[in-house]
């Protein structure tokens, strides 16, 4: 199977995915998901710098900072985010190559005229 550009898969208009394909892009809509992490990932998106503090992220939210890392976590696991610590501190980025790939998978879906019905 050849790979598109940012190396996910033929549009879905073309052809159906691959088990492990579907299995990755699975563990990405899964992480999405949850409410809040699919907010976390809007604050880290929207950064004009590109990336956050978790210490800005924390109060964002009526949640501990233990149940913030889980989440982000889970997002750095399905590999939506990318982290360094910086003394005490870690810092979030979106890893825009997997973001693009999402949006890809879904646009090439909703893209897809229906057959005319005769």
């Amino acid at each position: 199977m050849s790979k598109q550009e940012g190396g996910c898969c033929e549009p879905l208009s073309e052809s159906p995915l691959e088990e492990d394909q579907a299995a990755e892009l699975a563990s990405m809509f899964k992480a999405l998901g949850d409410p809040v992490r699919l907010r976390l990932l809007s604050m880290i998106a929207s950064r004009p710098d590109g990336e956050i503090c978790v210490c800005e992220l924390t109060p964002a939210f009526e949640l501990s900072q233990p149940t913030i890392s889980h989440h982000l976590k889970q997002l750095r696991q399905a590999g939506l985010v990318d982290s360094d610590r910086r003394g005490t501190w870690v810092y979030y980025r979106l890893r825009p190559e997997t973001t693009a790939r999402l949006a890809a998978v879904l646009s090439s879906a909703g893209n897809r005229q229906p057959a005319d019905v005769a």
